[in-house]
């Protein structure tokens, strides 16, 4: 049974999907702008160079389009390397994962309550997967029941129980 705690109406909100300062919503121009992008290769999974890429920051994890690397299968950004300026890129079935670690997390009673079979969310529109937390105060190692793709450090993670919210946290790997 779920408990009402007076967030039903911040549901019902439209959401938003761009930046709210950038106003062309040109993130690439506006980084570039006021920050140097140093070109960098494009890494495969063994370390080999497929190529150049013009900077990191015009890259997600997840990403498929604008990679610009002709490939006899579809590549997908796995990874960015920022320290040695890298992009490593992929099939799908290297950007799935079934282990992500979370940290910074603020939960919403005792973190004992929690630990166990639960659902969780890494994209706002995205669906709910089954998994297994194991957490403490801070962290929590979050184990999946199903191969997910285009999780990324830096997101949000969010843990349910049913339809209830039980808190959430931010990605680190």
């Amino acid at each position: 049974m779920a408990i009402d705690r007076g967030y039903k109406s911040l549901a019902a909100k439209s959401e938003s999907y761009e930046i709210c300062f950038i106003p062309d919503q040109d993130y690439k121009k506006f980084i570039t702008m006021r920050s140097p992008t140093t070109p960098g290769n494009f890494i495969d999974k063994k370390g080999g160079i497929l190529g150049k890429h013009p900077g990191i920051h015009y890259f997600t994890i997840g990403q498929r389009k604008g990679i610009g690397i002709a490939h006899k299968e579809p590549l997908y950004v796995i990874n960015i390397n920022a320290k040695k300026n890298e992009v490593i890129v992929g099939n799908r079935e290297a950007l799935a994962i079934k282990r992500i670690f979370v940290k910074d997390i603020n939960l919403l009673s005792k973190f004992e309550d929690y630990n166990g079979n639960l659902f969780i969310k890494v994209r706002s529109t995205g669906r709910l997967i089954k998994a297994k937390a194991n957490l403490n105060n801070t962290s929590a190692q979050v184990n999946l029941e199903e191969l997910e793709t285009g999780i990324s450090p830096g997101q949000a993670c969010v843990f349910y129980l049913g339809d209830q919210l039980l808190g959430g946290g931010w990605i680190a790997k």
